[in-house]
C-alpha cells in the first residue's frame, strides 16, 4: 500500500527525535543558564537580563517558596503583569516543585478571586506594583517577585532542592465552562516537554532564535512561547500590551528585534498583515516561522501576505491544539496553492506520539472522508481536570483501542475529517463551545452570569462577524413573563447587564451587544434556534448611549464609532470597549480615522481612556501639530 502524505511526515519526524538536556522544564532551563551564563533570555522595551541572572534570581525565589512549604504538586498562583518579573516567578515556582496557576492581572476583581477559590493556592507569586489592589481581599500568601528575598551573593536557606519528577504537574490553566464555573486543566512537565522534542526535526529551534511573548500568560500558547525560547537558549521577547494591540508598533518591534519565530492566532494575524500592506514596501523581517493556532484557519485571508512575501520565508505553519493535550496536537505547513480550496481548513498530520481518532455518536469509527468527533491519544493528553471528578470522567475517556498511546482519549468536541492525503481537516465544533480571538469560551458560563439578572428569563450568547473578522459576541435576552422588552427595559437593563459581565468576566467573555427579545426562536426539536436569531441591528438594542458628541471632531468621531461598533448613539465620555468594543474593532477604527484626519495615531494614544473625548484631544493636537509644521515650512 503507497504510503500517504500525511504518514511519511510523521514517519521522517518520528526517526529524528531530539532529546533535551532534562526531564523538567526548570532542569532543561538550568542546565541552558549553567552552559551559556551570558546569553540574553529575556527583553522588554526596558531591560534584558541574561541566563545567569535569570537563574538566580529564580533559584532565590525558589527557596522562598520552599521555606513556605511549596513541592511538588502545590498549585502556586501567578499574578504578575508583562515583564521579567513574570519569567522570575514562574521559573521560581518550578524549582520549589510547585506548579503555576496564571491569573491575569487583567482580569475582573471577580474574576481572578473566583480562579483563587477554585485552586485553592495559598501563595500567589506577584510584584508590588500590582499585587494592591488587585490582590486586597485574598487570604493566600502574597510573595514578591520583584523583591529579592536576599542580596546576590548572600547565603541563601538551607531549605532542600525540590524532588520533581516529569509527571509532576508543570502548570494548571483555566478555560471557560459552560456550568458557569471556569475548569482548570491539569499538566505535567512530560506533557511539555515531549511536545518540544517531538517537533524540533520539523522546527529547527536553537539558541538562535528570537521569540516574542505576544500571548497573555493564561492563554496556553504562551507556554510554546516562553518554553520554545527558553529550553533552546533563545531570546523571549515579552510584548507589552499596548503593543500587542497596535499592529503598526508590533510590526516595527518584529523588525527591530529581530524576531525569528512568530506565533499568533489568525485573528490577530490578519491585523499584523494589514500593517505590512500599509507599508510602501514589505518591512525589512527576520522571521523564518510564524506559527498559527488557537481557532481555526481560514487559508485564504493569508493570500496578502503570500502575494506580497511568499510562502517560504518565512514559511507558514497551521497547528491546531487545544490546552487539553498541551497546547498542539498537529502539524501543517501552509503553502500558495492552499488558497485554491478556502472551503478547507488543513490542520495537517498529528503530532508524532499523538494519535487521532474520528468517531461517530456511538464512538465508532468513521470512514476517510466522513466527519467524526475528533478524540486524540497519546503523551500530550493532560491529567485532568482540577477538582472536577465527573467532567474528567465525561472528556477523558478510557482509550478502547488497545495501542500504544495510553489508556485514555481526550474527546475534544471538534468535528473533522480525514482527507485522502492523509491529513486532516477542522470543520467546526459539535457543541455549542465557540472560539473568538483564540479563546475557547462556553456561551453557557456567559449566560448564566447574565441570568443571574432578577429581570431576566433566559439568555443565549452567539457570535457574530462584524466584518474582517472581528467576531463580537451577542447576547439575545429574554425578560420574565409581564416584563415587555420596550426601549425604556431595554435601556436600563442593558446597562446592568453590561456591567455585570464586567464585573465578572474577561474582556474576550463579554458580549459586545445586547438584544431584547420576547422569546428565542426554537428547533423543531425544541431547541433554541441559533440560526434564526436576528442580526444585532435587526432587533431592539439595549444600548445606553447619549450621543452628546459637541466639537466638529467628536461629531465626526460618533460617526465613525457608530458604523464600527453597530450603535445608535455612542455618548463623548463612554468607553469603547465598555460599549462592546474588541481590539480587532479598536484597530479597525483607527485605520477610519486616521484616513478621515490624514492623522497616524496608534491605538496607545488612548491610555488615558477610550473615550471619543480623549480621541478628539489627540487628533485636535495632531492637526494643530501638522499646521505648525506647514507654517514652519
Amino acid at each position: 500500500m503507497l504510503e500517504t502524505r500525511g504518514e511519511a511526515l510523521r514517519r521522517a519526524l518520528g526517526e529524528q527525535v531530539q532529546q533535551l538536556p532534562g526531564k523538567c522544564l526548570h532542569e532543561i532551563f538550568t542546565a541552558v543558564a549553567l552552559t551559556h551564563p551570558d546569553r540574553v533570555a529575556v527583553s522588554t522595551p526596558e531591560d534584558d537580563i541574561s541566563y545567569g541572572e535569570l537563574n538566580g534570581r529564580a533559584d532565590r525565589l525558589s527557596r522562598t517558596l520552599l521555606t513556605l512549604g511549596v513541592g511538588p504538586d502545590v498549585l502556586v498562583g501567578l499574578y504578575v503583569d508583562r515583564s521579567i518579573d513574570m519569567i522570575v516567578g514562574l521559573l521560581a515556582i518550578l524549582k520549589a516543585g510547585g506548579a503555576y496557576v496564571p491569573i491575569d492581572p487583567t482580569y475582573p476583581a471577580e474574576r481572578v478571586q473566583l480562579l483563587v477559590r477554585d485552586s485553592a493556592v495559598s501563595i500567589i507569586v506577584s510584584v508590588s506594583r500590582i499585587a494592591a489592589p488587585g490582590l486586597d481581599d485574598c487570604q493566600a500568601k502574597i510573595v514578591m517577585a520583584d523583591q529579592d528575598p536576599a542580596p546576590v551573593g548572600a547565603e541563601l536557606s538551607d531549605a532542600p532542592p525540590a524532588r520533581v519528577s516529569d509527571g509532576n504537574l508543570a502548570y494548571v490553566i483555566y478555560t471557560s465552562g459552560s456550568t458557569g464555573k471556569p475548569k482548570g486543566v491539569l499538566i505535567e512537565h512530560r506533557n511539555v516537554v515531549r511536545l518540544f522534542e517531538k517537533t524540533r526535526a520539523w522546527f529547527g529551534f536553537d539558541e538562535r532564535d528570537v521569540w516574542t511573548m505576544f500571548h497573555s500568560i493564561s492563554f496556553d500558547f504562551s507556554v510554546w512561547e516562553i518554553w520554545g525560547a527558553l529550553l533552546y537558549g533563545g531570546r523571549l521577547v515579552i510584548v507589552p500590551f499596548d503593543v500587542s494591540r497596535t499592529p503598526a508598533r508590533f510590526l516595527a518591534l518584529l523588525r527591530d528585534k529581530r524576531v525569528t519565530v512568530l506565533n499568533q492566532t489568525p485573528s490577530a494575524f490578519r491585523q499584523l498583515v494589514a500593517a505590512d500592506l500599509a507599508c510602501d514596501s514589505p518591512a525589512p523581517l527576520s522571521l523564518r516561522l510564524v506559527i498559527f493556532g488557537g481557532e481555526r484557519l481560514d487559508t485564504q485571508q493569508l493570500a496578502p501576505w503570500i502575494a506580497r512575501r511568499g510562502d517560504q520565508h518565512p514559511q507558514l505553519i497551521n497547528m491546531y491544539g487545544i490546552t487539553e493535550t498541551t497546547v498542539h496536537a498537529s502539524y501543517r505547513p501552509v503553502a500558495r496553492q492552499d488558497l485554491a480550496a478556502p472551503e478547507i481548513s488543513p490542520i495537517g498530520v498529528p503530532l508524532p506520539d499523538l494519535r487521532f481518532y474520528l468517531l461517530d455518536e456511538a464512538g465508532q469509527p468513521v470512514p476517510d472522508g466522513a466527519p467524526g468527533e475528533l478524540h486524540i491519544a497519546g503523551p500530550g493528553v493532560a491529567r485532568g481536570y482540577l477538582n472536577r471528578p465527573e467532567l474528567t470522567a465525561e472528556r477523558f475517556v478510557r482509550n478502547p483501542f488497545g495501542d500504544d498511546t495510553g489508556t485514555q482519549l481526550y474527546r475534544s468536541g471538534d468535528r473533522v475529517v480525514r482527507r485522502p492525503n492523509g491529513e486532516y481537516a477542522y470543520l467546526g465544533r459539535t457543541d455549542e463551545q465557540i472560539k473568538v480571538r483564540g479563546f475557547r469560551i462556553e456561551p453557557r458560563e456567559i449566560e448564566l452570569c447574565l441570568n443571574s439578572h432578577p429581570d431576566l428569563l433566559a439568555s443565549v450568547v452567539v457570535p457574530h462577524d462584524y466584518g474582517d473578522g472581528d467576531v463580537r459576541l451577542v447576547a439575545y435576552v429574554v425578560p420574565r413573563p409581564g416584563i415587555q422588552p420596550d426601549p425604556s427595559w431595554a435601556s436600563r437593563v442593558g446597562a446592568e447587564l453590561q456591567a455585570r459581565a464586567a464585573a465578572a468576566l474577561p474582556v474576550h467573555m463579554r458580549p459586545s451587544a445586547y438584544v431584547g427579545m420576547a422569546s428565542l426562536p426554537l428547533t423543531a426539536h425544541g431547541k433554541i434556534d441559533r440560526t434564526a436569531l436576528p442580526a444585532p441591528a435587526a432587533g431592539p438594542r439595549m444600548d445606553d448611549a447619549a450621543g452628546d458628541a459637541a466639537s466638529p471632531i467628536e461629531v465626526q468621531i460618533e460617526a465613525i464609532w457608530r458604523q464600527i461598533l453597530d450603535l445608535p448613539r455612542v455618548g463623548k465620555d463612554e468607553d469603547f470597549f465598555d460599549l462592546g468594543g474588541t481590539s480587532l474593532a479598536l484597530i479597525r477604527m483607527f485605520g477610519r480615522v486616521n484616513d478621515h484626519f490624514d492623522t497616524d495615531l496608534d491605538p496607545a494614544v488612548m491610555g488615558d481612556g477610550a473615550t471619543i473625548a480623549q480621541l478628539a484631544s489627540c487628533i485636535d493636537k495632531a492637526l494643530n501639530n501638522q499646521q505648525a509644521l506647514r507654517v514652519q515650512g
